[in-house]
């Protein structure tokens, strides 16, 4: 295979009119990042990372820099990517010295443990040379204006490689207001995310504990072999309309082909590929009719 492609989202949720264009080109610049990766034959793991990494550092998404606050006024974010060439799994939780959480989650991807949460994550990214910061440089100054439009945010990729490997990211900084040490879907395998070379991989937004008790990456992984990959993202919803939950799912198959679904009033995505010029960015599904599949 020597064609590519990437997809990333910013989180489903309602987003102010004022606030869609700066969705759109943070989901934009992010796609070209990851983008770049791709373009030069690197793997779908580095290439989720670095457009991950975008997304953390806009500060108009709940992750990384500018994430919400929980009902300490700390930030605890969580992260995971997931390889599917073998399945591995890295992913942090709870963490609040990290810069930036999809760092050092893609370094336990070859460690032994899968999540690590709290100071133990932080200790483990010290010991990798990831460098750590003090929470308070994690709280954007405007953070308060976004705090309500947040309140379902997480931000996710996915992508294919040259080789034909997938891999799949999320970063959250969680709900806000919630407890101390609540962990969303986000970096658990088969609720806020899953990749498998031989099928294709997805990215949750949403109701973390509705994703969570409806396992709502299993439930696509699973529809995404019987038919197109809006139909399959739209099954995993079905499960998340039985328990009231709101949320959106993006999608990527082996053979390279998008799709998106969502509930909720808005979406922030890009798309990216070797098929395509430039990246393209969306606040809704519908802007991308044409450019998915199904």
């Amino acid at each position: 295979m020597s064609e590519w492609a990437l997809i990333v989202h910013g989180g489903a949720k309602t987003i102010d009119v004022a606030l869609h264009d700066r969705n759109r080109e943070g989901c934009r610049a992010a796609a070209a990042a990851g983008a770049i990766v791709l373009q030069f034959g690197g793997c779908a793991v580095a290439a989720v990372e670095a457009a991950i990494r975008v997304l953390e550092n806009d500060s108009i998404f709940n992750a990384g820099f500018g994430s919400v606050l929980n009902a300490d006024g700390a930030v605890e974010m969580d992260a995971a990517i997931m390889d599917g060439r073998d399945l591995s799994v890295g992913a942090v939780a709870g963490v609040r010295r990290i810069r930036n959480p999809i760092v050092a989650a893609r370094a336990l991807i070859p460690a032994r443990p899968v999540l690590l949460a709290g100071e133990g994550a932080e200790r483990f990214a010290e010991e990798q040379q990831i460098a750590l910061c003090d929470p308070a440089e994690m709280i954007a100054p405007d953070r308060m204006a976004s705090e309500y439009a947040k309140a379902h945010d997480t931000v996710g990729c996915v992508a294919i490689d040259m080789q034909g490997h997938i891999a799949a990211g999320t970063s959250t900084g969680g709900l806000p207001g919630k407890h101390p040490g609540r962990i969303g879907d986000s970096p658990l395998p088969g609720c806020g995310l899953y990749a498998d070379d031989g099928i294709g991989g997805v990215s949750l937004s949403g109701d973390g504990e509705m994703i969570i008790r409806t396992t709502i990456a299993a439930h696509v992984m699973h529809a995404l072999q019987a038919g197109p990959l809006c139909a399959a993202a739209e099954t995993g919803l079905a499960q998340l309309d039985r328990v009231g939950g709101e949320g959106g799912a993006i999608l990527i198959d082996r053979h390279g082909r998008f799709g998106v679904a969502h509930n909720s009033d808005h979406f922030a995505v890009a798309i990216h590929g070797s098929r395509l010029a430039e990246p393209h960015g969306a606040v809704h599904r519908q802007e991308l009719e044409g450019l998915l599949d199904g």
